[in-house]
């Protein structure tokens, strides 16, 4: 629908990113945000935001919500859980507030983030155990032992 050219600095992308929606500074949305692709924020949003796209948080922004996205570029204030699939990109002046779940997160400079980081793996790999009498048994494995 939109086309817009995001330079590098303003949002953390390179190239042209199709924008499927924008919110502009002075709006506000409350309830649910569903979408699939690229949406830009710069105005208020309360709720939640679940999508398997980027969502982009312009400097303008403040978010009060869970927000379960696959990639997040962040410059404004987002206050909420926040569950990132593929990666979280913070810029400066970006602020925030609660629990990030992401296996790749950038923080810029000038970033404040008050919360707790949990960086977990794509996809969770079998562990091996080293047990004393029976020496490495990787879980799964007959034979092992």
């Amino acid at each position: 629908m939109f086309k817009k050219e995001i330079k590098e600095g303003e949002a953390g992308l390179t190239g042209t990113e199709e924008i499927i929606a924008f919110l502009g500074k002075g709006t506000e949305f409350k309830g649910v945000l569903s979408y699939e692709g690229t949406v830009r924020i710069d105005g208020k949003v309360e709720g939640e935001i679940i999508t398997k796209g980027t969502l982009v948080v312009g400097e303008s922004a403040i978010i009060n919500a869970e927000v379960a996205v696959g990639t997040l570029i962040c410059g404004g204030k987002i206050t909420g859980n926040i569950n990132s699939k593929d990666k979280a990109h913070l810029l400066a002046p970006a602020t925030i507030i609660g629990t990030i779940k992401t296996p790749v997160l950038i923080i810029e400079e000038g970033v404040r983030f008050d919360g707790k980081c949990d960086m977990l793996a794509k996809e969770e790999k079998k562990v091996s155990q080293i047990t004393p009498e029976k020496g490495i048994r990787i879980a799964g494995v007959k034979g092992a032992d």
